[in-house]
């Protein structure tokens, strides 16, 4: 598991890629292997004054204060993922192209929840500048859906498995959210009993010291270090060597949100998914969000305590970090 929330600066590099890869594009930068597909040509040089990249910019009527920036509405992300189940109750009867499902999603952050969020705090310029500005490169990203954070693991992985096959390595397991049982283990750090990742039963150390970033007392937010949200790395990471595991931004995982789902999980499979369609009603739509965040008080950063977003909105209080399933260490990694 990431050690830390996927930051700005790392979810940005996900937003250039889909920028660049939308110029090379039309710029007809692509290659053919030999097979006859095309893929883009990513050594070749983007000439960002050719007019035909005209089109990745609002028009004129749209520009404000004649800004000449980009239509990020434009930068869109076709995901996939299989669906096991279905196929391994299909018995192999149905052509593999059933059970590969797909999505396509705008992958540029949702910066107005910042204003949306809170009616009467002045926040605008944290929606004109949290996810840019360099100054917040290390803080988790927000405003982001549950899909656009599953379009994230699925770019991540396509990104590492070329890589691997670059530098003859086998292709691994995929870049995915946690699933809510895998997030809590993660969280307690070991310590079982403990409501807190740092093995406590206090948001204070000896000295008075807050341990995270969250709402302390009756608001007052800035007691922590932080009055909105932190860096991913900050205060001291659990045992488990995971930073922010409580506060600071509420994270995404991979499970379906049921009130009574610890009533029929199995041991073998602590897992509960729907894949929720656009037009299913809104209470099927609920995924599960772990860790409590900066805006809460100390029993949702509790590390067993539960909550839900719909997974179609975006909030300034919910990130997400990624898992990778462990297959086991290279021999080569002993020599």
């Amino acid at each position: 598991m990431d050690d830390t929330e996927i930051t700005n600066n790392e979810y940005r590099q996900f937003v250039y890629w889909i920028k660049d890869s939308l110029a090379h594009d039309i710029l007809g930068n692509l290659v053919e292997d030999e097979e006859g597909n095309e893929y883009i040509d990513w050594e070749a040089e983007i000439d960002w004054t050719d007019p035909a990249l005209e089109e990745l910019y609002y028009p004129d009527s749209e520009r404000f204060a004649n800004k000449k920036e980009y239509d990020t509405d434009k930068f869109e992300f076709e995901y996939q993922w299989m669906d096991w189940k279905k196929a391994a109750h299909d018995y192999g009867k149905s052509p593999r192209r059933q059970f590969i499902k797909k999505d396509k999603v705008k992958v540029y952050p949702d910066t107005l929840v910042w204003i949306r969020d809170f009616t009467y705090s002045y926040n605008e310029p944290m929606t004109r500048n949290y996810f840019w500005h360099p100054a917040f490169d290390d803080y988790p990203v927000v405003g982001v859906t549950w899909h656009q954070a599953t379009a994230f693991t699925y770019w991540r992985t396509k990104l590492w498995n070329s890589y691997r096959r670059k530098i003859g390595e086998v292709n691994t397991e995929d870049f995915r959210l946690p699933t809510e049982h895998e997030w809590e283990y993660a969280a307690r750090g070991g310590h079982e009993l403990a409501p807190y990742p740092w093995g406590g039963y206090y948001v204070r150390n000896a000295k008075g010291c807050i341990l995270a970033n969250f709402k302390p007392g009756r608001g007052n937010y800035p007691e922590d270090g932080g009055l909105y949200t932190v860096k991913a790395d900050a205060y001291f990471p659990n045992d488990y060597g995971l930073y922010n595991m409580a506060g600071n931004v509420a994270e995404w995982t991979s499970s379906a949100f049921y009130e009574n789902a610890y009533s029929f999980l199995h041991d073998l499979n602590p897992d509960i998914r729907f894949d929720a369609k656009k037009d299913d009603p809104k209470a099927w739509k609920r995924k599960v969000i772990r860790g409590g965040s900066w805006k809460d008080i100390a029993f949702f950063i509790q590390t067993g305590t539960r909550n839900y977003e719909y997974q179609d909105t975006a909030k300034s209080y919910v990130g997400f970090r990624c898992a990778l399933t462990f297959l086991g260490r290279s021999i080569n990694d002993f020599n």
